[in-house]
């Protein structure tokens, strides 16, 4: 059997102060996966167990009130990622200090 991904969770409540629902994000990233094709074809049943405070977090969080569609959005937010900051952080220092960037 696999390990879970998470340690165990402490019987103390977590203070759940949330933001408000980032909907543009979530809209970004599902357009980007429908633009992207990977929306399209077959779909795939997926099953598992998760705790119910990151469920109920994941929802606050983007509005989503409907198991698929934030597992959807879970897992095309993994598949479309851009990896700009890596690359950003790996650019430092890249640019000739003697290059005038007019500021």
């Amino acid at each position: 059997m696999e390990r879970e991904p998470w340690p165990a969770a402490s019987d103390e409540p977590e203070d759940e102060t949330t933001l408000p629902p980032d909907t543009a994000r979530v809209d970004a990233v599902l357009a980007r996966a429908v633009e992207s094709g990977l929306t399209a074809g077959r779909s795939d049943a997926i099953a598992g167990r998760v705790p119910a405070r990151l469920v109920a977090r994941a929802k606050a969080r983007t509005g989503l009130t409907d198991d698929a569609a934030l597992l959807a959005f879970a897992l095309a937010n993994i598949a479309v990622e851009d990896r700009f900051a890596p690359t950003f952080r790996a650019l430092r220092g890249s640019v000739d200090p003697s290059l005038d960037l007019e500021f």
